[in-house]
């Protein structure tokens, strides 16, 4: 099994689901025509805006580092879908689909809401949000405009097809479901094995749905390890630094599911599904190959080989040569303000950076997609 570097792998979506769909080099012009997106709130850029939810982020801090200000997205800046949009070559962000038009309907929109689950009942301490279920409908309203737009359904159908559509579902259902038994009796009525063929029953229902309204080209995101996020550290962590294994234990058994999930779909007529192994890319980033998790403590100096200890390295402070007379301070210690002194301002911010104004490597991968490729991030079977 080949791997590559963890900073590699986010792109990874792109560069597979752009080979089979397309088999052309990056360019100026979009690679594709269009890109749909499904999730939760790592994708969300806006959808939950006007709904009455606690999961929203239309306010600051919240993008502090996005051009456009706090947009709904759960992120300082870019999310991953965004940074895709541009390797793929889209002059804009996908848009969110409650404020999209018709010109931006043919060129795909973000149906993402946080607090979304595969299961309608996931999240719904947070107040409204949008389950995939709810997803579904809204995509299937868009067709239905696109076929309006377009003239009629086999155009319509034919230019769905060239598209990209991203689904990533399931870690609300894990934290904001299954692990929560004061709100919901998930955990009681089935194990995590159950559990797992439950969603996974389901969210084939969901995603058949998705296929026979025209998509065809699917990159099914895996649930990360959300058991080593900082909310389940603070809450259920032991020490709160290590991982919570239950969590990502049922996780996994969840994200194995998904791969014969792909199996299963890549023997449609012109169905190409690829599962992105989104747990294997977090756990690359958060413990390297080679990486033990640890602290540094106090203790005894130890060093290696014939590197050279340097007890003085850190110096007394000196009486430093002066020409003048030394400040009534005698740089020990800040000066109080005199009276009538105006404060000094707060240093400037420097200017925000454009978003994109550091583009990703654009690679392509351009192996036939007729070979089974199992690369630890990305997964297409035989059959696609």
């Amino acid at each position: 099994m080949e791997r590559v570097p963890p900073w590699v792998a986010p792109w990874l979506v792109v560069v597979v689901l752009v080979a089979a769909a397309t088999g052309r080099s990056a360019r100026a012009d979009p690679q594709v025509p269009c890109y749909f997106v499904f999730g939760d709130s790592l994708v969300d850029n806006g959808n939950n805006n006007d709904i009455a939810s606690l999961a929203r982020a239309n306010y600051p801090p919240y993008g502090i580092d996005f051009p456009g200000g706090a947009t709904g997205r759960f992120s300082n800046g870019l999310t991953t879908v965004d940074a895709i949009s541009r390797l793929l070559g889209f002059d804009d962000y996908i848009p969110a689909y409650a404020g999209a038009n018709n010109d931006q309907l043919l060129s795909g929109v973000n149906f993402a809401s946080a607090a979304a689950g595969i299961r309608d009942e996931t999240g719904q301490q947070l107040g409204q949000r949008i389950s995939l279920g709810g997803q579904l409908q809204n995509y299937q309203a868009a067709v239905q405009q696109l076929v309006s737009i377009l003239g009629d359904e086999d155009s319509a159908a034919n230019h769905l097809s060239q598209c990209i559509f991203t689904v990533g579902m399931g870690s609300n259902d894990y934290l904001n479901n299954y692990f929560m038994p004061a709100v919901y009796s998930t955990s009681r009525q089935y194990t995590p094995e159950q559990y797992a063929d439950v969603l996974v029953s389901q969210y084939t229902q969901q995603l058949r749905v998705l296929y026979n309204n025209g998509a065809r080209k699917v990159a099914l995101m895996g649930v990360g390890q959300v058991g080593c996020s900082p909310n389940e550290l603070a809450q259920q962590s032991s020490d709160g630094v290590t991982c919570v294994a239950r969590i990502n234990g049922a996780i996994e058994i969840f994200n194995q599911k998904l791969v014969e999930l792909v199996d299963q779909f890549n023997t449609l007529p012109g169905a190409h599904f690829t599962y992105i192994n989104a747990y294997g890319i977090f756990q690359d980033i958060l413990r390297p190959d080679g990486a033990e998790q640890g602290m540094l403590r106090g203790g005894e100096e130890q060093r290696a080989g014939d590197l050279p200890a340097l007890p003085d390295a850190v110096r007394q402070q000196e009486r430093v040569p002066l020409l003048g007379r030394l400040p009534p301070h005698g740089g020990r210690q800040h000066p109080r303000r005199e009276e009538g002194l105006q404060r000094r301002r707060p240093l400037r911010r420097p200017p925000r950076r454009p978003a994109d104004a550091c583009a990703p490597l654009v690679i392509l991968y351009t192996q036939p997609p007729s070979q089974k490729r199992r690369m630890g991030y990305i997964y297409r079977s035989r059959a696609s």
